[in-house]
């Protein structure tokens, strides 16, 4: 079978989609999560790199989406929010988008998840007394399409760590 024009093409932009992801920047990304207020400096230290070639580096995984943002770590039990619970919904089918988009928006919910299974959806989130999960899983159950919830209270955190481990040896990555 021959390769038509627009097969070359479309096998070529498939190509171009593909970035390559060296091992200087696998080890920015680590030093980054270890320290997201790393200067350019260290980071060129560090690495003994050019303090520019850290900086664009940098600049490049930011633009091609890798680096989405700069944060800090807190400790939220010592904030108030001791309470961390696990809650799974049941939607209806064609409005599932439209449930996690309205869950996402809450203050109290740090992740959520389209998961396959019984159940369509996984949130995470933190409150600071059982009161206010209570008053959030009540409101949860008010749309109408919310099914059913399930909640799992987590009595201890025992890891809780966000940051991607990974052993940097150049890999092709489809960002």
């Amino acid at each position: 079978m021959a390769l038509t024009k627009t097969k070359l093409e479309a096998i070529k932009l498939e190509d171009t989609s593909l970035q390559k992801i060296d091992d200087v920047d696998f080890q920015i990304i680590k030093l980054l999560q270890e320290d997201s207020r790393k200067s350019f400096k260290k980071i060129a230290n560090e690495l003994g790199i050019a303090v520019g070639t850290a900086y664009n580096r940098v600049k490049s995984l930011e633009e091609k989406g890798i680096l989405k943002g700069y944060t800090i770590t807190v400790d939220s039990a010592k904030l108030g929010y001791g309470l961390t619970a696990v809650i799974l919904i049941q939607a209806e089918g064609k409005h599932l988008l439209e449930v996690e988009e309205e869950v996402a928006r809450l203050n109290d919910v740090i992740c959520v998840y389209d998961i396959t299974g019984d159940y369509d959806v996984a949130v995470v989130a933190r409150f600071r007394d059982r009161t206010a999960l209570n008053k959030f899983i009540k409101n949860l159950l008010t749309s109408p399409y919310v099914r059913r919830t399930v909640t799992n209270v987590a009595l201890n955190v025992i890891k809780e760590d966000f940051r991607v481990k990974f052993e940097a040896q150049g890999v092709t990555l489809n960002v």
